[in-house]
C-alpha cells in the first residue's frame, strides 16, 4: 500500500542550476543513472559517466546530449568489479578534471547467480559496496577540494532485510542471492553513514537513498516466479525517470546543503533500518572494507 500511495505523491521539481559544476555518475548508460545524467546535464553540469561497456556508454552519451541539450557529457571506462579498472579510471579523472562536485555511486548488480570480482570478492558486495568504497577513496581528495560537494549512494529498501556477515562477507560458506543483495545495500547505507562522520567540517555531505521499485535491467536475474510477480505489480512500480528523482533531489536540493549521512526515499528524508544506523557495525564494516581493499582510510 505504501508503494501505491507513493506513486501518487506530487512529483518533486526544482529549477536549481549546476552551471560550473562537475558530476560523476557510475553505471549511467541505462536506467535511473542515465535519467539522472540527462537531468543534471540539463541543469548545466559537466557530466561524466563511468561504464563498463564503452559501446553502450557512447550510445548513452549521444542520447544524454540529445535529450539534455548539453554537449558537456563524456564517458570513461569503469569496471567496478575490477580494482585495476577503478584505479585507472580514477587516475584519468585526476588527470582530466580540476573539480568533482557531485559523485553519484549508482551502478550495481542485483540478485545475480554466485560470481566473483577480479579481486575475488562475491560479486554483489564487490560491485555494489567495495567497488564504490574504493572509487570514493581514490577521488575523495578531489571532492574535498571541490567543496561544497556531495556524495550520493544509491541503496534500496532491501537494505532493511539485510545483515552484514562479517565472518563470511563473500558468502563462501553459503550463498543466497537475495540475502547477498540485501547485505550489499545495507553496506551502502552504512558506508554513507560512516563517510558523513569522517567528512565533518570538509564541506562534503553524503546521502543514501532508495529509488523506489523501478523497472530496470536489474530485474534480469530474477527467476521465473519472481519475474511473474514483478509483471503483476509492474503497474505500481516506477519508470526510470520517476526512479531517478530521489537521486536528483539529493544532488541539487538546496535545503540538504547542511544535512549529511541521512537516508532518503521519494524525495524526502526517510527512516532506514536500525542496522543502517548502527555505529559499531558501521565501524566494523569500514575496517573490514579497508582490510579487503588494502587501504588505510581512517
Amino acid at each position: 500500500m505504501q508503494t501505491i500511495r507513493n506513486l501518487f505523491r506530487a512529483a518533486w521539481s526544482s529549477a536549481e542550476r549546476l552551471d560550473g559544476k562537475t558530476v560523476l555518475i557510475t553505471g549511467a548508460n541505462t536506467g535511473i543513472g542515465k535519467e539522472a545524467a540527462i537531468d543534471l546535464a540539463g541543469r548545466g553540469a559537466r557530466v561524466i559517466i563511468g561504464c563498463r561497456d564503452m559501446e553502450k556508454a557512447e550510445a548513452a552519451v549521444k542520447e544524454i546530449i540529445e535529450r539534455s541539450g548539453s554537449s558537456d557529457v563524456v564517458c570513461r571506462k569503469l569496471d567496478l568489479s575490477d580494482s585495476k579498472s577503478i584505479r585507472e579510471f580514477s587516475e584519468l579523472i585526476h588527470k582530466d578534471e580540476t573539480k568533482l562536485n557531485i559523485l553519484i555511486n549508482n551502478a550495481g548488480v542485483m540478485v545475480c547467480p554466485y560470481g566473483k570480482t577480479a579481486d575475488g570478492f562475491e560479486l554483489q558486495i564487490g560491485v555494489n559496496h567495495l567497488g564504490h568504497f574504493l572509487l570514493t577513496y581514490l577521488l575523495i581528495d578531489l571532492i574535498k577540494q571541490s567543496s561544497p560537494a556531495r556524495i550520493i549512494t544509491v541503496s534500496s529498501m532491501a537494505h532493511s532485510w539485510g545483515s552484514i556477515n562479517l565472518e563470511d562477507i563473500n558468502s563462501e560458506k553459503s550463498y543466497d542471492k537475495r540475502k547477498a543483495y540485501a547485505q550489499s545495500k545495507l553496506a551502502n547505507v552504512l558506508f554513507s553513514h560512516s563517510l558523513a562522520k569522517r567528512l565533518e567540517g570538509t564541506g562534503v555531505t553524503t546521502y543514501a537513498l532508495h529509488p523506489g521499485v523501478v523497472q530496470t535491467d536489474l530485474w534480469r536475474h530474477l527467476n521465473g516466479a519472481q519475474q511473474l510477480i514483478m509483471k503483476i505489480v509492474s503497474p505500481f512500480t516506477k519508470s526510470s525517470v520517476q526512479g531517478a528523482q530521489t537521486t536528483i533531489y539529493c544532488a541539487v536540493e538546496p535545503s540538504l546543503a547542511n544535512e549529511t549521512g541521512g537516508y532518503y526515499s521519494d524525495c524526502a528524508a526517510a527512516s532506514c533500518s536500525a542496522a543502517g544506523k548502527d555505529d559499531t557495525l558501521a565501524q566494523k564494516l569500514w575496517e573490514l572494507s579497508c582490510q579487503m581493499l588494502s587501504l588505510t582510510w581512517e
